[in-house]
């Protein structure tokens, strides 16, 4: 790997893959310690079907567009901080001296590289799940819970998920008394039925046609058999993947695939390169992916600081 840096590049101290919660939050942390600090957005969102944020103090409801803005508006007191709408292809070197090549051939150096590039879904080929992703399939009740509260809601059991169907099925009792578990075809364990239906959860076994419904509104779920289950909410964990820079990086990932990380610093298996948010767990949410960029920015600042002060260059 390449670690000798280019004094015709610009040298940051951290750049930031990833503009949503995790990136913002890490930004305005290392802005505010005084460290340059380069984030690069390329969007899309992950969560561009969503309309609102939910569960964030002080922010609960908000579109997301609007945090996003709120964010970058807080981040332009900090000159050393700057925010560029730039994807990242790629990055080499080590700690210390990294080069991140910026889409459209553009290079910048950087010492410590701080990813929240996010994850990305593959949605499930059911008729009508594309359309609906979003305005009303979920993954988080705590996010989108309450909007749909007392209504019919479902879940749709996945081959990777299937091991969560008891806590997450049981636990939707909180919003709603009527819950299905839709199997859609994948066997689920016998010592599974026994809580859900002790809880008054129904079971739906076979195939699903497709999902009823109109205007971002979900209806009902057509089944394989004929029959029609009434569901205003389903509720999914679609398989994920890691974004192809992330990849490319090589940084240790766990049995799920996502990023591992030290649990303090949330430095991953490539020394000097961070990761924070939801690439790197299935507990996936912005107050969760922010409290975890800033974090990974006071670990980078202390870190940095102390890289500085024994060069005498603080």
């Amino acid at each position: 790997m390449v670690s000798d840096m280019s004094e015709n590049r610009t040298l940051y101290d951290v750049v930031i893959v990833g503009g949503g919660p995790g990136g913002l939050a890490g930004a305005l942390a290392l802005g505010r310690a005084r460290k340059r600090v380069l984030l690069c957005d390329a969007g899309p969102r992950r969560n561009a079907a969503a309309t609102h944020i939910h569960n964030f103090v002080t922010r609960d409801g908000t579109p997301p567009d609007e945090f996003r803005a709120i964010g970058r508006d807080q981040l332009a007191r900090y000159p050393n901080a700057t925010v560029r709408d730039v994807g990242v292809d790629a990055i080499a070197g080590s700690r210390g001296a990294f080069r991140v090549g910026l889409s459209g051939g553009e290079a910048v150096d950087a010492r410590r590289i701080l990813l929240c590039t996010g994850m990305v879904d593959e949605l499930v080929a059911i008729d009508g799940f594309r359309e609906l992703w979003g305005h009303a399939i979920f993954q988080c009740p705590y996010c989108h819970g309450w909007e749909a509260r007392d209504q019919p809601w479902g879940y749709l059991v996945l081959p990777a998920t299937a091991g969560h169907l008891v806590p997450f099925a049981i636990q939707a009792r909180s919003w709603t008394r009527e819950v299905t578990v839709f199997t859609n075809g994948v066997a689920i364990a016998d010592d599974a039925r026994a809580p859900l239906e002790a809880a008054g959860i129904r079971i739906a076994t076979p195939p699903i046609s497709r999902l009823v419904g109109q205007g971002g509104r979900l209806e009902a779920v057509a089944l394989g058999d004929g029959t029609t289950v009434a569901c205003s909410a389903l509720f999914a964990h679609p398989p994920q993947r890691q974004v192809e820079v992330v990849r490319q990086i090589g940084v240790a990932v766990d049995d799920d695939g996502y990023v591992k990380t030290d649990p303090v610093t949330r430095e991953t298996s490539v020394r000097g390169i961070y990761a924070a948010g939801d690439l790197t767990s299935r507990m996936q949410g912005a107050i969760i992916a922010a409290a975890a960029g800033a974090q990974a920015a006071a670990m980078i600042n202390v870190e940095l600081s102390l890289e500085l002060a024994a060069s005498g260059a603080l």
